[in-house]
């Protein structure tokens, strides 16, 4: 890769990595930088170069490959798939389709809380492209509204998978975990094994934000957030009563207890018919925990990864894309 050293041993200057070439960079986040590049047939890419973390930890590029292998067959519209990736170079990166959108975070500052029909699109696309991602075996772990970009009305997810190899090397040497504060599921703070029901979680809490226009466990300091979350301490005020009730189950605490595929996409069917979503579930919740600021306890720290720049910033792209309808 051409161009000056930056922090964390990654080059982030205009030039080319491996046929790929980089045009400016997109944003940045624990695993490295994100750069708008072109192929070899002039279409954009998204090109994530990996930090010194991890490219200097054999065990992590070993994970890396094995991971890659998996995200390679996940083929979805609403899903930024991986398309390339070099975890051998020097300079590990790893290629996805880029997506010409705005963040749901920013389509939810520009236009506050989403109505109904909205939410139901939104949870149906995310429903869709946890599928997806879990038929091929893999767990996103990591889902939040700034991974998520609108693109003609739907939903794409980015950035699935890849996340936990940096991570495990965190945790590992340091004590630290990457991640948002709010998003992260109690079963990732905590070291545990994670499953599909961890992205359930994150589907909940991005829903009720786009539900209410405000994170789920509130904001202020970032270890009062994380005790609310191990708490299962969720602020769900403003939500659609009769969303509410699919929300509470798939923010529980226990990821036994959470519904799966189709608990949700069956719920969303009586939501979008204007009925509660309760009956739906086998096992409905029907009492919030509520939110309140409580004493934090001693657990392993979360580092709030630096916020990305959105990729419709990238000066090669279109418009904004529609809103969700």
């Amino acid at each position: 890769m051409t161009g000056g050293p930056a922090g964390d041993g990654v080059r982030t200057e205009v030039g080319h990595l491996g046929p790929y070439r980089l045009l400016h960079r997109l944003g940045e986040g624990g695993m490295g930088v994100v750069h708008l590049g072109l192929d070899r047939a002039g279409r954009a890419v998204a090109i994530k170069v990996l930090r010194a973390h991890v490219a200097h930890d054999p065990d992590a590029r070993a994970r890396l490959k094995r991971e890659v292998s998996s995200l390679l067959r996940v083929r979805h519209p609403l899903v930024a798939e991986v398309l390339d990736a070099d975890v051998d170079g020097d300079q590990p990166y790893v290629v996805t389709r880029f997506v010409p959108g705005p963040g749901l975070d920013a389509v939810v500052k520009d236009e506050g809380a989403l109505p109904a029909a909205r939410l139901t699109v939104l949870g149906r696309g995310l429903s869709q492209a946890l599928g997806a991602i879990h038929a091929a075996g893999v767990v996103h772990r990591d889902l939040k509204p700034g991974n998520v970009l609108v693109l003609d009305g739907q939903p794409v997810v980015i950035d699935f998978g890849i996340a936990h190899v940096a991570d495990d090397v965190r945790l590992t040497s340091v004590g630290l975990v990457m991640g948002t504060p709010g998003y992260l599921s109690p079963e990732v703070i905590e070291g545990e094994p994670v499953g599909t029901a961890t992205d359930w979680w994150g589907w909940a809490a991005t829903l009720a934000f786009a539900a209410s226009g405000r994170p789920p466990f509130g904001r202020g300091p970032m270890d009062v957030v994380i005790d609310r979350v191990r708490r299962g301490q969720c602020d769900l005020d403003g939500v659609d009563r009769r969303l509410q009730p699919l929300l509470v189950a798939a923010l529980d605490v226990d990821p036994a207890r959470r519904p799966g595929a189709d608990e949700v996409l069956h719920a969303l069917d009586r939501y979008a018919a204007g009925e509660d979503t309760t009956l739906a579930l086998s096992s409905p919740t029907t009492r919030l925990v509520p939110l309140a600021r409580t004493a934090p306890v001693t657990r392993p720290t979360v580092v709030p990864e630096p916020a990305p720049a959105p990729a419709w910033a990238a000066r090669h792209t279109p418009g904004p894309a529609l809103p969700l309808a």
